[in-house]
């Protein structure tokens, strides 16, 4: 198939479209309840990612309130309880739509032979979990009491993580148990056996793994939308560097997938076939849809912001998720959030909360080189701000440091 010749900008306004951070006519009249709008944003997405950091809000959540006015943490929680999500490695742990449980046996028969003997060497501590589960029902890890610690996922030293509790998280790998809810931050888990729907489970058993392992492919190309064969998180699965440029060029020659010729971009990328017609009218609209904002903060594991290589090629930002650098090499702050306004992302602001003054603290304002700064778009940025304050249930917004110097002012109210 010949490539599709089109411009970084026109790439760019597409994949903002794809990634639910468009503000339509439709969107805005759209009569769903928001935990509806929730279940559906998921579902568009393929998956969000979850993570644990809490420097502000978690991932999972700052990526949903990015995309649904008037989203509250509680709501996907309620998800999870209700049976409409579940909790699995795809990008990394992610949240993801129940009914894609059984095509994800790749990836839990892969995780079981990576934690089988780790499971085998606490047989005791595992059959003791698994009969607790059986006969209770979900319980939380703190159910669970142990004297013995050993070494868990982020022990680079001494053994620091209680017994049971490294073990309920072997059991979640392998698939033997899931989360079936949240309540705050606590988890608690339940049989898969005995908690996930018969139908699920019975197309879980029964999917043929070379079926399951095309799906999987098939819901990554889907989540990325614009990719590249060099990922090597292509198709969430391991692969070799010519197995997933063969999948490529099969989907190709099958109609599947078709290249981009991109204006100055060096990079091969390709798009759903299906999606041809959406990119050619985003390319007859010469102006950027949603120009005049809103202003939306994008946490660092934001789906837009899965591909590094990408965002640089077709936003002209380099970006680096900075919590896990030395502090004295931090350019940007730990927890650095890219700003989207219109299709551009114009700068980075690191957050923190302070609940005792019931206060956000911008540690570092940052506006990008290329950012044309004015009176309108500082008064959009503060009304952003004060929305994620008024998110995160605080009531001030302090900025500590600006760049370039002097660009914006203490905002407090």
């Amino acid at each position: 198939m010949n490539p599709i010749k089109v411009s970084r900008e026109t790439v760019r306004r597409y994949l903002l479209d794809r990634q639910g951070l468009v503000v339509s006519a439709s969107s805005k009249s759209n009569k769903r309840s928001t935990i509806d709008k929730v279940e559906n944003v998921i579902k568009e997405l393929e998956c969000v990612q979850l993570d644990p950091v809490s420097v502000v809000e978690k991932n999972q959540h700052l990526v949903l309130a990015a995309r649904v006015p008037g989203y509250q943490p509680e709501q996907l929680n309620t998800l999870l309880a209700d049976g409409k999500v579940f909790e699995y490695w795809a990008n990394a742990m992610c949240v993801i739509p129940i009914e894609d449980y059984p095509i994800f046996r790749p990836i839990r028969e892969h995780r079981y032979k990576h934690v089988e003997k780790g499971l085998d060497a606490m047989k005791d501590v595992v059959r003791g979990i698994m009969g607790r589960l059986e006969s209770e029902g979900p319980l939380p890890s703190r159910a669970f009491k142990s004297e013995s610690k050993v070494h868990g996922y982020w022990d680079n030293q001494a053994p620091k993580t209680k017994e049971t509790s490294y073990a309920l998280n072997l059991l979640l790998d392998a698939g033997i148990t899931r989360v079936t809810q949240r309540v705050g931050n606590e988890r608690f888990f339940g049989l898969t056996d005995l908690t996930l729907p018969k139908d699920l489970l019975d197309q879980a058993h029964t999917i043929d793994i070379g079926t399951a392992q095309k799906a999987l492919i098939d819901k990554y190309l889907r989540a990325y939308r614009v990719v590249d064969p060099r990922d090597s998180r292509f198709g969430w699965q391991k692969m070799t560097a010519r197995e997933r440029q063969s999948v490529v060029e099969r989907r190709v020659k099958d109609g599947i997938l078709v290249p981009l010729e991109v204006t100055d971009v060096n990079r091969q990328y390709y798009i759903l076939t299906e999606d041809i017609d959406r990119l050619h009218e985003i390319a007859q609209n010469e102006s950027p849809r949603d120009s005049k904002g809103p202003i939306r903060f994008l946490p660092p594991l934001d789906n837009l912001l899965w591909s590094r290589e990408r965002i640089e090629a077709f936003f002209d930002f380099d970006y680096k998720w900075e919590i896990y650098t030395p502090q004295s090499k931090r350019r940007y702050g730990p927890y650095a959030m890219p700003i989207l306004f219109g299709d551009q992302l114009i700068g980075r602001f690191d957050p923190i909360l302070d609940r005792k003054e019931n206060k956000l603290i911008v540690r570092l304002l940052h506006y990008e080189p290329k950012t044309k700064i004015t009176v309108s778009l500082n008064k959009n940025l503060h009304k952003a701000l004060s929305s994620f304050a008024h998110f995160h249930n605080v009531q001030d917004v302090e900025i500590q440091k600006n760049e370039p110097e002097g660009s914006t002012s203490i905002l407090s109210k």
